[in-house]
């Protein structure tokens, strides 16, 4: 039980009423060490291509990659996250594009780990929708997801990142069993050091319209994703989700999206002492940047929005304002 006391005696404005007091006694803040950055990658050289629906984001370039990667070292960003834009002509049924030792993420990898070492860690998707022809994250046969089939393309292409350099996996196809498929591969092959980050609370949301687009899946896919991201009415089946990922071997878990599911993350933290992270998905950051434009809200909604995270529970944020809040930091 909280003895709060009673007014008069107790006034809960005393340790308002002034800039230092109210900064003593927060209970939550942001730093740019809860950051992480997405960067989206296209094919070609000297790209800087805008996104719809995503203002202020854009495509990079490989060559290009110095203009936000600089700053984000600059700016001490721990980690960034990597997503292609694949051409149509690439994508197939199978997804085989995730495979080529040549695609856009190992062009990518290759280029960072070559310029920055590691004064910045690197995050690569492990999922098949920016490669297959229908837009799904695995095997699309007979209208259902083959989840088993799927694993195994996804075991090689953890790999194959991992080969490449990448720091830290994220599974976010939602497949059944594939964290412990991934991490037993990885160790069998010398790469027990290579992280996993599960997506292991990954909702079927309407808020990723946004990044469908600048990955180039939303035009291909059939159908919804239901059947394997979770029911967003939803809890208590985050719990399951997270502890079979713990057991197979899971470093860090994700909860995607992440406003609209900050209960969720609580819940997680609250159940599992394990780094949990948010994804302030396109749909989330597309509606803040088009309330600014329209000055039906301000700038200084984008920290009301981060540092909801953290009380929530959050160790980390994957947010496209990464590169954009450091001023308010």
């Amino acid at each position: 039980m909280i003895i709060t006391g009673k007014y008069p005696n107790l006034r809960l404005r005393r340790n308002r009423k002034t800039d230092w007091i109210r900064r003593l006694t927060e209970e939550s803040n942001l730093s740019v060490n809860d950051l992480i950055l997405p960067i989206f990658i296209v094919d070609g050289k000297n790209k800087k291509q805008t996104i719809k629906n995503l203002p202020g984001v854009y495509r990079y370039s490989v060559d290009m990659l110095t203009q936000i990667l600089d700053k984000a070292v600059k700016n001490k960003i721990p980690m960034i996250s990597l997503f292609p834009y694949t051409k149509l002509k690439l994508k197939n049924h199978s997804g085989s594009e995730a495979l080529n030792d040549d695609n856009l993420i190992c062009k990518a990898l290759r280029f960072i780990k070559k310029k920055y070492k590691n004064e910045i860690g690197i995050m690569c998707d492990v999922a098949l929708d920016p490669y297959t022809s229908h837009g799904h994250d695995g095997i699309f046969k007979k209208n259902k997801i083959l989840n088993d089939e799927t694993i195994e393309i996804l075991i090689k292409q953890s790999l194959l990142q991992a080969e490449m350099g990448c720091d830290v996996l994220a599974p976010s196809d939602m497949m059944d069993g594939r964290i412990g498929k991934i991490r037993k591969s990885l160790d069998k092959n010398n790469f027990e050091n290579v992280q996993l980050l599960s997506y292991a609370v990954k909702y079927a949301s309407s808020f990723y319209g946004p990044f469908r687009n600048a990955v180039g899946s939303s035009k291909n896919l059939k159908g919804d994703k239901k059947t394997y991201q979770m029911d967003y009415k939803n809890s208590l089946e985050a719990i399951r989700e997270v502890t079979l990922d713990i057991k197979e071997g899971a470093d860090m878990v994700m909860v995607k999206p992440g406003m609209p599911y900050l209960d969720v993350i609580s819940l997680i933290k609250e159940n599992f002492k394990i780094p949990v992270l948010a994804y302030q998905v396109s749909g989330e950051y597309s509606l803040i940047m088009n309330g600014i434009k329209k000055k039906i809200i301000d700038e200084k909604s984008i920290m009301e929005s981060l540092i909801a995270f953290k009380r929530a529970g959050s160790s980390a944020i994957v947010t496209y304002f990464a590169d954009k809040i450091i001023k308010y930091l």
